[in-house]
């Protein structure tokens, strides 16, 4: 990756975590000024830590941790913020893993899907852009066939990535359009395929089965597929993310997430209890709407953001 001045990445990363980490850091500074890590102290940082979205489960964790070294003791906030970042970083670190496109596959096949609002088509643009730039000839497939609007976004989205683009009339069904879409994609030979989906609740049980219609009618042409499934989810929706993540992969067997729009929550937390409660891979997280907005998911930067510390 091109290196980078200090305000680049790291510094993009750290503003859009902002009102995330402002929670816990300034909670911190507060609570700790000569004060001993008794047991009121720890229960008033699993509090903070709860507060910025890191969940019960994955407070008590870090808490638990940070009392097995330096309960009773006298401990500054500085010495809190950095313990806590190297362990929230032991639990990202697993997750941190690029999405990798097999070149057993021809074309890798990727489903996209999330929510309505979570940012999916303007993620699937981005990464079309950065696969063209690794040299991959990329193919999109507007699957979002209840809305118009989405299939224009993806079409301006493969103009400037110079990708091709199907689509169907609005309406269509998306299982066929899936379909034509691989059928096309082998034909001229394409590395990738990115299949748009139409936005959806996790409640809507209708709406889950025709996903995994989709997945069912893409396994008849090639039962390897999709190689990828990804769910891309809006980090404002805070704990809300680990009932998406359970529905979605319960019905399409998610192999990967998206985190979006972290420059808009005060929750990035609830990446660090994804995490820990359900180890899939984090491939990259987005801090703004620019191409260069979506970026691999690293562990320690995001730790480190979060928590209010420098790089």
């Amino acid at each position: 990756m091109v290196e980078e001045n200090k305000g680049g990445w790291f510094g993009r990363l750290k503003a859009g975590l902002q009102r995330s980490s402002e929670k816990i850091s300034t909670g911190i500074t507060d609570l700790f000024t000569k004060r001993k890590l008794d047991a009121e102290a720890l229960q008033d940082l699993k509090d903070i830590l709860i507060q910025g979205d890191l969940g019960v489960s994955t407070a008590t964790r870090l808490t638990s941790k940070l009392a097995k070294t330096r309960f009773d003791q006298e401990i500054s906030s500085e010495e809190i913020k950095t313990a806590l970042a190297e362990e929230v970083a032991t639990i990202l670190a697993p997750v941190a893993q690029p999405l990798v496109i097999s070149g057993t596959h021809k074309p890798h096949i990727i489903l996209v899907c999330g929510i309505n609002g979570s940012g999916k088509t303007t993620t699937i643009g981005k990464m079309a852009r950065q696969f063209k730039n690794q040299g991959k000839s990329v193919t999109l497939a507007a699957g979002d066939t209840f809305r118009a609007a989405a299939v224009e976004q993806l079409q301006i989205w493969g103009e400037r990535s110079d990708c091709p683009v199907i689509s169907r009339d609005n309406g269509a069904d998306a299982a066929g359009l899936a379909f034509d879409a691989i059928k096309e994609a082998q034909a001229s030979g394409a590395d990738v395929l990115m299949i748009d989906t139409a936005g959806r609740l996790q409640n809507r049980k209708d709406l889950m089965e025709e996903l995994t219609k989709v997945v069912r009618v893409i396994r008849k042409v090639d039962e390897t597929a999709p190689h990828s499934v990804l769910l891309v989810m809006d980090a404002t929706i805070g704990q809300n993310a680990h009932s998406q993540v359970e529905v979605f992969k319960n019905m399409v067997d998610v192999s990967g997430l998206i985190i979006t729009k972290l420059d808009g929550s005060a929750k990035g937390g609830v990446v660090v209890s994804l995490a820990e409660r359900f180890e899939i891979p984090v491939h990259a997280v987005g801090v703004g709407e620019g191409i260069d907005d979506l970026r691999p998911f690293e562990a320690d930067a995001f730790a480190r953001s979060l928590i209010g510390l420098e790089s």
